[in-house]
């Protein structure tokens, strides 16, 4: 039976074992609108929805382990009933979802303040790598209709070895989501990072870039990224940190009234650094909207230091007193 893409998308989450669902639990066996979490991270939220579906069996929200799962559609002809059952095993348990149509829900952030200090040390590279790697999942989960343009060159940059994962992880080892060969560069990362080191002038490591394309070596790698936070370079990351802003830009911030006295000292904050020629950005830590986390808003001022050749920074967390 041929069905819409949105079952293609309900396929890769089953295969890959991911199966959390958003449901009123006392109305379970009544029909409603379910959600099941297809990707959410800083830059989506987004959702395959079973509508006019009714769930029977035993749903676990805290099983981890192996999915077992089949799919069937009604024929037409067939006595009246769901148009499509879903049964997926949970370990020992089963649950079963009747629905008649599956739709894909999608709301699209501002990710361009937001990240994480969850490692230490060049903070300021590693938020560069988190955001590109959020942005890089929105566009192979959900197409690059999700994207614009600028979206989709920049996302190529997770195929830049000295900044993606490989030297600058935003995560510990064990929450890495490993990509394909990360320690080898693609044509299309090495032509954004050409094109910006050109468009600053920086003709020293366009001169590097040149040698990485020819030899894509380890060690090549890990001397970029030494390279990238150097004083020498600070154009470069300035204006990738730039473009990433103004590309996120586009879409809407989340809102959180709780988090504005917070955002407002921040913005103070910083303001009062700026007056003593010191640059600050503000970063927001923030939680979902549509299915709220274990993430608490924090908000953070991330300051600029110089330390001998290289920039380093001082995150200082904002809190209400």
């Amino acid at each position: 039976m041929a069905l819409p893409d949105t079952f293609d998308k309900l396929k890769k989450l089953l295969t890959q074992d991911q199966f959390e669902l958003l449901l009123d639990e006392e109305k379970k066996e009544e029909k409603q609108k379910i959600r099941l979490v297809y990707l959410m991270n800083d830059a989506v939220e987004s959702f395959l929805v079973f509508h006019e579906a009714r769930l029977t069996g035993e749903y676990r929200k805290e099983y981890e382990g192996e999915l077992v799962s089949s799919l069937s559609e009604k024929e037409k002809d067939e006595i009246p009933g769901p148009r499509y059952v879903l049964v997926v095993h949970q370990g020992e348990t089963v649950v079963t979802v009747f629905f008649e149509a599956l739709s894909l829900e999608v709301n699209c952030y501002d990710y361009g303040e937001v990240g994480h200090f969850w490692m230490k040390g060049w903070e300021y590279l590693r938020l560069l790598e988190y955001r590109l790697a959020i942005l890089r999942d929105k566009r192979d989960y959900l197409g690059e209709s999700f994207c614009s343009r600028e979206e989709v060159a920049l996302s190529e940059l997770t195929a830049f070895p000295p900044l993606n994962y490989c030297c600058y992880p935003s995560v510990s080892q064990e929450y890495i989501v490993p990509r394909e060969e990360p320690w080898t560069p693609n044509k299309e990362a090495l032509a954004v990072m050409e094109g910006m080191a050109e468009k600053v002038g920086d003709r020293s490591f366009l001169f590097w870039l040149g040698i990485y394309r020819r030899f894509s070596f380890c060690f090549l790698a890990r001397f970029l990224a030494n390279r990238l936070h150097k004083n020498a370079h600070a154009p470069l990351v300035d204006l990738l940190a730039e473009r990433l802003k103004a590309a996120a830009a586009l879409y809407p911030r989340r809102s959180f009234p709780e988090m504005e006295g917070r955002l407002a000292l921040a913005e103070k904050r910083r303001q009062f650094l700026e007056a003593q020629g010191i640059h600050a950005d503000i970063v927001r830590e923030e939680p979902f909207t549509t299915a709220r986390d274990s993430i608490e808003g924090k908000v953070y001022v991330m300051r600029w230091k110089k330390s001998g050749t290289s920039r380093k920074v001082v995150v200082e967390e904002i809190k209400e007193n």
